[in-house]
């Protein structure tokens, strides 16, 4: 249900309806480009930026019970891809459409509108304010609908190495020799007997066997 705060007239997103009228069948077409407001996505996903033009096509047609608003909105995205962490541009075309209701006023024009038989559907109902109606919630509803939960930066991104990072699509030969870490400890112990075998040819004798050889002379 809609709060009883005013809604400021000179916000873009903010349509008046006072020239559609209240008569049913009534119809009006209306074309503009704002600055999208912020966190307009998919919170460290992919969004339009903050500020950056969004163009709506509207359509608002006056019916018994409110004005029924269908559109558009037209914007371009941008975010991260989930497999490589590159940016990722995207052009975003979201579809919207939304009953706004008439709500009863008293003589000073507050919303006074009481609740419905079914009490969870009148909480998900928008109405008119004044002859005003706010696009906003409905715009990021649309938007994040429309905009991918796994955005890409191609459908056949490989991704990163694990072992080293590199963006495997670069590189599809990418690759790291496996070592079985069963044999880590014995691939050192041959290492260092190996060292030892090289220090027995190379003619170097320790100082305690030379000292022994001095005592038996």
């Amino acid at each position: 249900m809609a709060s009883n705060a005013r809604l400021d007239h000179r916000n873009p997103l903010v349509i008046d309806t006072h020239e559609l009228g209240r008569r049913p069948g009534a119809m009006q077409r209306l074309t503009r480009e704002v600055d999208a407001p912020r966190d307009l996505g998919i919170e460290g996903v992919v969004g339009v930026p903050d500020g950056a033009p969004l163009e709506l096509d509207l359509r608002l047609e006056s019916v018994m019970e409110g004005v029924l608003v269908t559109g558009t909105a037209r914007a371009s995205a941008k975010g991260e891809c989930v497999r490589c962490l590159e940016p990722v541009g995207l052009e975003l075309e979201a579809d919207f459409q939304e009953m706004f209701s008439y709500p009863d006023a008293d003589d000073r024009g507050r919303v006074i509108a009481e609740p419905g038989d079914d009490a969870e559907d009148d909480e998900d109902r928008q109405y008119i304010e004044d002859g005003l109606i706010d696009l906003e919630p409905l715009l990021r509803d649309a938007v994040v609908l429309a905009l991918p939960m796994q955005p890409v930066c191609q459908d056949d991104c490989q991704g990163l190495c694990s072992a080293c990072g590199a963006r495997l699509t670069d590189d599809p030969d990418h690759h790291h020799d496996a070592v079985d870490i069963r044999w880590a400890a014995l691939q050192g112990l041959a290492d260092t007997m190996s060292d030892g075998e090289k220090d027995e040819m190379s003619g170097d004798v320790p100082r305690s066997a030379r000292a022994d050889e001095k005592q038996e002379k």
